[in-house]
């Protein structure tokens, strides 16, 4: 769930999801059958709804997961094309996505908006001075709960003091502080 905190877009987790959706596909089968057998108790039939039940749930988090992957991937697009290395965090359809979706968003803007301004302010890649870029980036200045899966290494603060943080411990900081711990699964964020 590391995905639904972070400002940014994290490693795509393809094989863990794929092996779980396998899982989830056997599990859904097997309760389908056990449900079509008249001879199982009245117990059995109560464990059988709990194993959907958690079925359920499981697939909610999936759905979860996608959904949050894909608001980021469409917020980020054009930040996504420009950058070779959250590139290389996706999958190849995600990145194909994002690819199409900054086209049209492209496209939609200067057949809007763009067409009818001077032809020097047509392009959404210009940095005028005091003007937010143009180019949605995460912000990895957001402060963010993070729990210590183990001991770790102590991380520098933006104030020069040192975080030191334990198994258990939950700390807030900013995201940019702890985005290496994340990456080596040495915390996770809360």
């Amino acid at each position: 769930m590391n995905e639904r905190h972070s400002p940014d877009i994290l490693p795509n987790e393809g094989e863990l999801l794929a092996g779980l959706l396998d899982h989830i596909r056997s599990q859904s089968e097997t309760v389908q059958l056990l449900r079509a057998d008249p001879s199982s108790s009245e117990e059995e039939h109560f464990r059988i709804m709990l194993v959907q039940t958690e079925v359920e749930r499981v697939k909610f988090i999936v759905r979860s997961y996608i959904r949050t992957r894909l608001f980021k991937i469409e917020k980020f697009a054009r930040y996504i094309m420009t950058n070779p290395e959250v590139q290389q965090r996706l999958s190849e359809s995600e990145v194909e996505h994002a690819r199409r979706f900054a086209r049209l968003t492209d496209q939609h803007f200067y057949h809007s908006v763009l067409q009818s301004l001077p032809e020097t302010q047509q392009t959404l890649d210009d940095q005028p001075p005091f003007v937010p870029s143009m180019v949605t980036e995460p912000d990895r200045t957001r402060a963010v709960f993070v729990l210590a899966r183990q001991d770790c290494p102590p991380v520098r603060l933006p104030d020069g003091t040192a975080l030191d943080m334990r198994k258990g411990h939950i700390s807030l900081t900013l995201y940019s502080v702890v985005e290496q711990l994340i990456a080596r699964g040495e915390v996770e964020l809360v």
